[in-house]
């Protein structure tokens, strides 16, 4: 019997997946799926996939066409972001969205980032038990990437809902809602970010702090490229970085030692970041393609397997992380995979661990003595990993 069926995990995985995952590791370090394709969850297996894209190909048109149709707006969107594509488009996808991640561009938003944390905080004052997750969380990283399109405060407000429903449609299992509602989302959000770049070239912001008139001044994007990739922005750093301040207030509400220490030195608040993403990695599963004969575990895979690289378990794999379930502050190199490696390693990871430290820090700061509440649940989902309800009481 396999470990991890992803089209039909165990009851209880959405909650604690770890025993699953170190299952994998030992058992089945490389795992056999029925549609022939494999698990695999080991952190050298990991990295040795990441660092080789010619071998392990990222372009997803063979195994989207099936998933989503040829035609359809998930299967445009999906094989136009950068994630999901190699070179020579990934590298000049890559640099034009580099270019405008700036050190510079990211460090202006951390003063207006302060300010929305501070406002945020205010507004869970005096709630009974309030949701970390809608009240906090959430509307983080909308204000983020907001901000560094030009996206008016007014327009907001659908952002988050178009960003669950197209990364719901990567789910193993994509049922006709989810399809809808992803394939609308992308309608709605393109036909609104087409309009937005229309107003952008006719009175271009100051490129050094509004990333759209820097990607159109930059040019090397056509129209539909452009509107995916800023598409992609936004399903990028929202999902992740809302799962990844969530998944820390709830690592740090169940490590009262590690908050202890926050608490009377929050220059440690950046190493916690990064055991955060290790031990509660926002993101679950990556994905690749054999472009040729490969062994695992003395297992040859023809080429154009799909290979699922279970993240969750390598960041957790003994062989890499000693101690691995841990919090530990003081590891040598924190070398998790949260952020992929290679050469598609997080573009926003900067600005990414940047949002988890500002939040955290003032949330710590401000109420320090918080507990979880009962009803707090996690998503139930395998790619991503993060609260769909977290209550606390504030104390």
């Amino acid at each position: 019997m396999t470990p991890l069926d992803l089209r039909a995990p165990p009851a209880g995985f959405f909650d604690d997946p770890f025993p699953v995952y170190r299952a994998l590791r030992e058992k089945a370090p490389l795992c056999p799926q029925a549609d022939g394709s494999f698990i695999l969850s080991r952190h050298a297996d990991l990295r040795a996939v990441y660092r080789d894209p010619v071998l392990f190909r990222s372009d997803k048109r063979e195994i989207f066409a099936p998933k989503f149709g040829e035609g359809t707006e998930l299967y445009a969107h999906h094989t136009t972001s950068l994630v999901f594509n190699d070179p020579p488009y990934h590298a000049r996808v890559r640099k034009a969205l580099t270019g405008a991640l700036t050190p510079r561009a990211i460090a202006r938003l951390e003063p207006q980032l302060a300010a929305l944390v501070e406002r945020l905080l205010d507004g869970l004052s005096g709630a009974a038990a309030p949701d970390l997750v809608a009240g906090f969380a959430a509307p983080i990283p909308i204000q983020v990437i907001g901000d560094l399109l030009g996206v008016p405060e007014a327009d907001r407000g659908p952002l988050r809902g178009w960003s669950l429903a197209i990364l719901g449609a990567l789910e193993p299992v994509l049922s006709p809602e989810d399809e809808a509602r992803g394939n609308a989302a992308v309608r709605e959000f393109g036909a609104y970010l087409r309009g937005l770049i229309a107003a952008r070239r006719a009175a271009p912001g100051d490129p050094e702090t509004d990333m759209l008139t820097r990607l159109i001044a930059a040019g090397g994007l056509s129209e539909a490229e452009l509107v995916e990739n800023c598409i992609f922005i936004l399903n990028a750093g929202h999902e992740t970085t809302t799962n990844l301040i969530g998944n820390g207030l709830g690592l740090l509400a169940r490590h009262p030692e590690v908050r202890a220490r926050l608490l009377s030195d929050p220059g440690l608040m950046p190493a916690a970041v990064d055991e955060m993403l290790r031990l509660e990695s926002p993101n679950q599963f990556g994905n690749r393609q054999t472009t040729a004969p490969v062994t695992f575990h003395g297992v040859e895979i023809p080429p154009g397997t799909d290979l699922h690289l279970c993240i969750g378990a390598a960041n957790r794999d003994p062989e890499a992380f000693p101690d691995p379930d841990a919090f530990a502050f003081d590891r040598p190199a924190n070398l998790h995979l949260a952020f992929a490696n290679g050469a598609h390693t997080c573009i926003g990871l900067a600005l990414a661990r940047m949002e988890a430290r500002v939040a955290l820090t003032g949330f710590l700061r401000r109420y320090p003595g918080y507990r979880l509440e009962a009803g707090a649940r996690h998503q139930h989902r395998m790619r991503f990993r993060g609260y769909e309800a977290l209550p606390v009481e504030l104390g």
